[in-house]
Formats: C-alpha cells, sequence, structure tokens
C-alpha cells in the first residue's frame, strides 16, 4: 500500500495518516504475543494454581506454586520436575512427595507444572500423534519464570529439582542456560542419554507416555540428542550445586511397608520399581565418575537400597533441597 501527498500534510492528515497504518498493518505494532496467566486459584494459604496462556505450547498451562508459611520477599524459586508417570491434574510432588508440608517452612517459591509426562520436559522437534509439539523448555525458561516472579515476588535465583524422567530434565535445562539456573538435582533419574542403554531409557520413556523419541529429538546419536546431554557440555556445570541420587534397586524396608500400589500385587510393584532404579543406578553412577573425572564437585546421595518409589524420593528431598539451596 502506497500513499502520495499532493501537497504539505497538516497535523489532521498525518494523524489519520498515522491511524490508517496502524489499522491496516496490526502485526506492525504488535509483537508476539506474550505469555500470561489467565487465571488464578488460590487452593490454601500456602499453594496457588494458575493457567498460564503459553504462546510456544500453543494452550493453557497449569501451574502450582507453593508460597512459605511465614516467607518474605523477594525470594527464590525452585522447580520441581516431575516424572513420566505424572498425572495432568497436579504434579505427584504435591500428592506423593508432599512437597507442601517439606517447603512450608522454607523462604522459597516453589513451582510445579502439570501435564509434562512423557516429554521430558524440552522442546520437541516435530508433531507427535499422542503427545503433540510440547515445548516445554521455551515455556521454562522464557515465559514462566518472569511471570512467577513478577506474581509471586521472585528474586530471579532459580535452581531445579527433578525425579526419574524430570531428573535428566533437571540437568538438561542446567547445562542448556546456566545463567538461569543455580544447580540442579537428579533423583532416580539419568542425565546423560548418549550410548544404546541411556538412550533405550529416553525411548521407553517416551513410548510409555505414547509417544515417539524421534519426533523429539530425532534419531538417536543426532544432534538434538547431543544438544541435550549434559555429559558433552559438563562446562556448563562447573561451579553449580549438583546432587545426585539413586537406589540399587535392592528391595528394602520401605518396600515392605504398606503404601499404595494401584491395585497391583505388591511384588509386582516392587519388581518393576527394582529394575527402573537399578537402570537409574548405573545411569546415575556412570554420570557420577563423569563429574569426577572433569573435577566437577557434585553431593552424593546413592543409596544401598531401595526401589524406583515415592517412599525413597520424598527421603532424598531434604537432601536435594540442602545442596541446591546453597546457590538461592
Amino acid at each position: 500500500m502506497r500513499f502520495h501527498l499532493t501537497r504539505p500534510a497538516s497535523a489532521a492528515m498525518v494523524a489519520a495518516l498515522a491511524a490508517t497504518m496502524c489499522a491496516v498493518l496490526p502485526a506492525v505494532a504488535g509483537a508476539s504475543p506474550e505469555a500470561r496467566i489467565s487465571k488464578t486459584y488460590k487452593l490454601s494459604a500456602l499453594r496457588t494454581d494458575i493457567v498460564v496462556a503459553s504462546p510456544s505450547m500453543g494452550k493453557d498451562v497449569k501451574v502450582s506454586v507453593l508460597t512459605p508459611r511465614d516467607g518474605h520477599g523477594p525470594r527464590p524459586t525452585v522447580y520441581l520436575l516431575d516424572g513420566a508417570g505424572a498425572t495432568q491434574g497436579v504434579s505427584d510432588w504435591i500428592t506423593k512427595g508432599r512437597a507442601g508440608e517439606f517447603f512450608a517452612d522454607k523462604n522459597v517459591n516453589v513451582v510445579l507444572p502439570m501435564g509434562g509426562a512423557g516429554t521430558f520436559y524440552t522442546n520437541w522437534r516435530s508433531d507427535d500423534p499422542k503427545l503433540g509439539k510440547p515445548q516445554w523448555e521455551t515455556f521454562l525458561t522464557r515465559e514462566l519464570p518472569p511471570l512467577v516472579d513478577r506474581q509471586f515476588d521472585g528474586t530471579g535465583r532459580n535452581a531445579l529439582i527433578g525425579l526419574s524422567m524430570g531428573g535428566q530434565a533437571a540437568y538438561a535445562l542446567l547445562s542448556r542456560h546456566p545463567k538461569m539456573y543455580s544447580g540442579a538435582a537428579s533423583l532416580s533419574g539419568c542425565p546423560p542419554v548418549s550410548g544404546p542403554l541411556n538412550q533405550g531409557y529416553v525411548r521407553t520413556t517416551v513410548a510409555k507416555g505414547g509417544g515417539d523419541a524421534d519426533n523429539m529429538w530425532g534419531p538417536p546419536g543426532s544432534q538434538l540428542w547431543r544438544a541435550h546431554d549434559p555429559l558433552l557440555h559438563l562446562g556448563a556445570l562447573r561451579g553449580k550445586n549438583l546432587f545426585l541420587s539413586a537406589g540399587s534397586g535392592a528391595i528394602g524396608p520401605l518396600d515392605l511397608a504398606p503404601r499404595p500400589t494401584d491395585g497391583l500385587p505388591r511384588d509386582a510393584v516392587n519388581a518393576s520399581g527394582s529394575v527402573l532404579e537399578l537402570g537409574a543406578y548405573r545411569c546415575s553412577l556412570e554420570f557420577a565418575v563423569q563429574l569426577r573425572q572433569a573435577g566437577i564437585k557434585y553431593t552424593d546421595g546413592f543409596r544401598l537400597i531401595g526401589t524406583h518409589s515415592w517412599p525413597y524420593w520424598r527421603g532424598d528431598l531434604p537432601l536435594a533441597w540442602a545442596t541446591i539451596s546453597r546457590g538461592l
């Protein structure tokens, strides 16, 4: 569209021209849409659920935020990431991990995103028939933090704690955004994704959620797999507050105590948890050895017993917090 002025423009003409340009070219004036909190639910004195309209995810994302009982702001933030079996409605850290009880007396905001099961909290490269095309990394590192800091008086200091699948994501996010996070903790996770065993773990975890890992990072060993492997980016972890924990898979007293088994036989639950934890133990030990050889300090939370289950993760949480809180 062209405008031709045949005589000097008056102030009224200039104003009219500007209005016309704004009407026909709205995209010029408006940048890409920003994430915003569209709904807020105050569920208790210490828990607020928010709904974030996320341009990157192309949908609303539910997030729980825990605030301290007697806290004072501004305060730092810790992001708690679920494992692959997380439910959609509320984070397992709240329903099974007792995060609300643990953090009630800690002067920190605790952020728990929902709906990440099977996604590794990463940006997917292509659409998946089951999981869509989530863009968790963009959401967690660019869209959500400023909203949390503004709404809940955050300082901009952040750390990550993840279990199982979330443990890998915590270290991947730290290695890719070292200026954003002061530390990360992996509870029964597998931070490195190189090699057949580790790649198999990732593919199996995604498949458990009904997805195909090729839609996430492409074929195993490709550029995106390497880009999300903390083992290949150890320099970004140097000087950070790091925690690693996992059990050997051996059945322990906590596995024999009464606890919910979702209607499955206890022996079957323990056997499955034993196998999963053994894999996490091997992978985490491999990662710990590499950290030690590189001269990168970390806190060791390895256990001689324990399966892939919440009774052990609840016990690991205070240890993980003691480590990552040093950087907050």
